[in-house]
């Protein structure tokens, strides 16, 4: 294979990957990935030892040892644009010579877990529960700026597409499964399909000044369901993560607090408990 482009595989001075300013040395094989920066901090102070940390724009990275295991924490910031930089330049880091600017004979897998917050669209999900994303279903029309889409499940993003008649204008749903060698771990929390929108306001039908232009958006997904499994809650992530990660050959799931319920308008009144919790549950199991 020829080099990679400098404008392809942009690296800086100290031959390090561009946005997450890493090496392949400082990086584990074991990944939490969390939106907030600060939450980098909140889970590597429960590592029994912290050996690596940077921080380049919004992305921090923490690598330690918790129970003489490796991990690294990486926070992405908001959005499915940023988990594209995110698991992009992990791969490279893990799988590109940046020496020889060529991608390695032998692929490194990761495990990449995201360990999120969200807000709950059932009833039986109420505040403070942990969900484990066993599907994601995703409105940021990703995967349609890469040729490779055999991991998406069309049968399942067709029959939303039906179920909800789907207004064309917006990006096509595509649903993507989490890898089952990590899921196993979570399989006794609360699970269900998680919906990851393009926006906090008007792409979840949330109106302050602007008037959302899907209407009703919950009542039409609420009875929708695939392989017994129904949508459970919203966030931002998870679907691209799902979709980049195991295009690349990497496992990905997604574990979520629930800090809010849209269905009854509550909102936890201890969130910062209910996600320290979660981390605990996350680093015992990961």
């Amino acid at each position: 294979m020829n080099k990679l482009k400098d404008s392809e595989l942009i690296l800086t001075s100290s031959g390090r990957i561009y946005h997450l300013n890493l090496k392949e040395e400082e990086v584990s094989d074991n990944i939490i990935l969390v939106g907030d920066p600060e939450r980098v901090k909140q889970i590597s102070q429960k590592f029994d030892s912290i050996e690596f940390t940077i921080q380049h724009r919004e992305f921090i990275t923490h690598t330690g040892t918790f129970n003489k295991k490796r991990i690294t924490v990486i926070s992405t910031g908001i959005g499915a644009d940023n988990i594209d930089i995110v698991i992009n330049e992990l791969d490279a880091v893990k799988n590109i010579d940046f020496d020889r600017r060529k991608i390695k004979e032998n692929r490194k897998k990761l495990n990449i877990i995201r360990l999120g917050t969200s807000g709950s669209l059932s009833k039986s999900i109420s505040v403070d529960d942990f969900v484990v994303s066993s599907y994601a279903l995703g409105f940021d029309g990703l995967p349609y700026f890469y040729k490779d889409n055999s991991r998406l499940i069309k049968e399942a993003a067709q029959e939303f597409i039906q179920h909800t008649n789907w207004d064309v204008k917006h990006a096509m749903p595509y649903v993507i499964k989490a890898s089952n060698s990590l899921f196993k771990n979570f399989s006794d929390f609360k699970h269900g399909i998680t919906a990851t929108a393009t926006g906090f306001y008007g792409p979840q039908s949330r109106e302050i000044f602007l008037e959302s232009s899907i209407k009703d958006f919950q009542k039409k997904i609420e009875n929708y369901k695939y392989d017994n499994e129904i949508i459970t809650n919203f966030e931002m992530e998870t679907s691209a993560l799902y979709f980049l990660g195991q295009t690349l050959g990497h496992n990905t799931l997604t574990v979520c607090a629930i800090l809010g319920n849209r269905i009854n308008q509550s909102y936890s009144k201890t969130p910062m408990k209910t996600i320290n919790k979660l981390i605990d549950k996350v680093l015992e199991r990961i």
